[in-house]
C-alpha cells in the first residue's frame, strides 16, 4: 500500500492581474463564487478526500485568507444573540480544526514550481495534494477524491485530467496517454502549451496533483523555464524517468476561475445548482434574455 496522502498544498500567492481592479487589495483566491471563496471550494474539496493538514504558500497581502480560516467571536456572538442558528452553523462547519492549518510564505513570484517548493519543510519527507485554488470543479464525488482512489490503487504520482478541444491545447499543458481506464491510465509524457497539430492528445492537466517528495530535490535544482518561472510541468517531466505517472480523466467539469469567462460561468452553473435561489435566478436570466440584455 503507497503512504497515506495527508497533506495539501494550496498555492495562494499570486497578484490576481487578470482581476484588476478587484483584486487590487483583495486576494483573488477570496473572489466568491455564488457566497463561497475559491479557496473554500478548494479545502472543501481537500477535506472530502481525507486530507488533514493545509498548507498555504502565501505572499504579501494575503493575510485575510488566514483571517477566513480562523474563528471570529464577535461575528459569531452576533449569529448566535440573534438566532441565526443557520448561518452559525454554516460558519463552524467550514473551519478546520486547531492546529490543521499551515502558513508559508512565497516571497519572489517565481512561479508555480517555486510556490511548491516553498512548502517543502512543512510538508516533509510525504507524498502530498497539489490543488491550484483557480480551479473549481463540479464534481461528484469531488476530484481529489476521485484520485484518491486511483493513488490507493497505484500509488506514485497522481494528475487530474480534462479534455479540452483540440484548437485550444496550446493554452494548457498536455499529457500523453498510454492504455488503460479514464480511471487510471499511464501518462507517457507531458507538452506544456504545445502547438495546435502537435499536441500528443486533449487532455490537460487542470490543477489537481498527488505528488511524491521526490519532486522537491528537483525543484531546489530546477532552472527557470517559460516566463521567467520555475515551472512545475518541467520538474514532473525529470521525475517521470523514476517514477511512474497515472491520469485520471474525472467525471466533472473544471471552471477556470482565473479567467473572467470562466468565473463567470462558474457563478451561473453553482447557482443554478443551488436550489434556495436556482428558480428566482433562472426567472432572471429569462427576463434578460426577453429585454434584450443578452442580446
Amino acid at each position: 500500500m503507497p503512504n497515506r496522502v495527508r497533506t495539501a498544498v494550496f498555492p495562494v500567492a499570486g497578484l490576481g492581474t487578470r482581476f484588476l481592479p478587484a483584486t487590487k487589495a483583495m486576494p483573488k483566491e477570496m473572489l466568491t463564487v455564488v457566497d463561497r471563496p475559491l479557496i473554500q471550494y478548494a479545502v472543501d474539496e481537500a477535506r472530502e478526500a481525507g486530507i488533514e493538514h493545509l498548507v498555504f504558500v502565501t505572499g504579501r497581502n494575503k493575510g485575510v485568507i488566514e483571517d477566513h480560516f480562523d474563528r471570529q467571536y464577535e461575528l459569531e456572538h452576533t449569529l448566535e444573540i440573534r438566532g441565526k442558528t443557520e448561518a452559525l452553523s454554516e460558519l463552524q462547519k467550514d473551519l478546520p480544526s486547531a492546529g490543521q492549518t499551515s502558513f508559508t510564505r512565497q516571497q519572489e513570484p517565481l512561479g508555480l514550481g517555486h510556490a511548491v517548493w516553498c512548502a517543502r519543510e512543512l510538508v516533509g519527507n510525504q507524498p502530498f495534494a497539489l490543488l491550484l485554488p483557480d480551479m473549481v470543479f463540479k464534481a461528484k464525488p469531488g476530484v481529489l477524491k476521485q484520485m484518491m482512489d486511483a493513488y490507493e490503487e497505484r500509488g506514485g504520482n497522481i494528475i487530474g485530467v480534462e479534455e479540452v478541444d483540440p484548437s485550444e491545447v496550446s493554452s494548457y499543458g498536455i499529457v500523453a496517454r498510454g492504455d488503460g481506464p479514464d480511471t487510471g491510465f499511464p501518462i507517457t509524457g507531458m507538452v506544456e502549451k504545445p502547438k495546435v497539430g502537435e499536441a500528443p492528445s486533449n487532455l490537460f492537466i487542470s490543477g489537481r496533483y498527488i505528488l511524491q517528495p521526490e519532486i522537491f530535490a528537483l525543484l531546489s535544482e530546477q532552472t527557470k523555464g517559460a516566463g521567467g518561472e520555475i515551472q512545475l510541468t518541467d520538474a514532473m517531466q525529470r521525475l517521470m524517468h523514476t517514477q511512474p505517472f497515472t491520469g485520471v480523466k474525472y467525471e466533472g467539469r473544471v471552471f477556470d476561475c482565473g479567467s473572467k469567462l470562466g468565473f463567470l460561468t462558474a457563478n451561473v452553473a453553482f447557482a443554478l445548482d443551488r436550489p434556495d435561489i436556482a428558480g428566482d435566478f433562472m426567472t432572471e436570466i429569462r427576463k434578460l434574455a426577453l429585454d434584450g440584455t443578452l442580446g
